[in-house]
């Protein structure tokens, strides 16, 4: 069967047994009240769905990591609300944290910053550094100022899964295991933030996201990425957040297509997922035949690619697809964080 469009607006909610309060928008009074009894909630951001608690409450702060089945040597990133929250944060906020954060705050960048004295080893997976981040999406706001503490707000999804780009995938990775969901609109962007670490000289981009490396050097021309570093200093760098362990991966098996899509029909063919209605497609372009996949979604653009993906890819596991082939777009601007999550989604242990 063929699909030439799939969106993830509009496919089919399938909330199981609510045994998570659903919370709506104009109820954040009620979630900011669950984070401060200690509970967990999820909330939607532009970048992913974030699950939030109390950043200066060391037993929720370990509830997010059960919640998650997150290792614990993987920290997580604080949200505030506004710049003044980051002194609440950090221990100092440097020249070159200040010039990012002119430029690109409220948005989808995490800054690694040395930490400050109160901030718990636990949240920080004992390193000496704690990644910050403003969202730029008013629920997420209002909701920070409303709790009236910074919030950690990892992804909303189980470890290891792709993120949750909709409350109902939330809902299906979380139910039970945390106190509220606000339900707001599927997210913006559909990627997490970059993360850049300023704790070491030159500066290093650590994950890559809608705030690109190019963008990044225009305000500070020094930044590199992880990927520029060798030995030592790459595996160092791999212990601060959304570097270190897998993510993303769909029960079904990933594969990643060159830029010309009919080089992969010799790969298909050897065996492995070779029944048509159990692959799927996603990519700029439709692969030929047509007739070999049970799924096609064509995306407009690099920017609809990245905001679907990890709603794709949910999708495909609950239509019991066993193969996601993903065609490789250009490594330019959002196109490298999206080929970084998919190149991660494909990795098998």
């Amino acid at each position: 069967m063929w699909r030439s469009r799939w969106n993830d607006r509009n496919w089919e909610r399938r909330v199981s047994e609510i045994e998570t309060s659903l919370l709506s928008i104009d109820r954040l009074g009620d979630a900011a009240a669950i984070i401060a009894a200690g509970g967990i909630v999820a909330f939607p951001t532009e970048t992913v769905y974030g699950l939030g608690a109390d950043a200066t409450n060391a037993a929720a702060i370990l509830r997010i990591f059960e919640a998650k089945g997150r290792p614990s040597d993987n920290p997580l990133i604080v949200h505030v609300a506004d710049v003044e929250g980051v002194f609440r944060v950090a221990k100092e906020v440097s020249p070159i944290a200040q010039k990012l954060i002119h430029a690109f705050w409220p948005g989808p960048l995490t800054i690694v910053m040395p930490k400050g004295e109160w901030v718990s080893e636990v949240l920080c997976a004992g390193l000496p550094s704690v990644a910050v981040r403003m969202p730029k999406h008013s629920v997420a706001i209002e909701l920070i100022r409303r709790a009236g503490v910074p919030l950690v707000a990892p992804s909303a999804n189980r470890s290891g899964r792709p993120s949750g780009t909709t409350w109902e995938a939330v809902q299906d990775d979380l139910s039970g295991r945390i106190d509220g969901i606000v339900c707001g609109e599927p997210t913006e962007l559909g990627l997490e933030s970059t993360v850049i670490d300023i704790t070491q000289s030159p500066p290093c981009v650590l994950r890559h996201g809608a705030i690109s490396l190019t963008a990044l050097q225009a305000v500070c021309p020094d930044v590199v990425s992880l990927e520029d570093l060798k030995g030592v200093e790459q595996v160092r760098l791999r212990k601060s957040p959304g570097t270190r362990h897998r993510h993303y991966q769909p029960h079904a098996r990933v594969m990643v297509a060159g830029l010309k899509t009919e080089v992969m029909g010799n790969t298909l063919s050897e065996g492995w997922a070779s029944n048509p209605s159990s692959r799927a497609w996603i990519g700029l372009s439709s692969p030929n035949p047509v007739s070999d996949w049970r799924i096609i979604q064509v995306c407009e653009n690099v920017d609809e690619y990245a905001r679907v993906l990890f709603s794709f890819f949910r999708e495909m596991d609950r239509l019991g697809i066993e193969a996601i082939v993903c065609e490789s777009v250009p490594e330019v601007g959002i196109g490298r964080a999206l080929m970084d999550r998919i190149l991660r989604a494909s990795v098998d242990e």
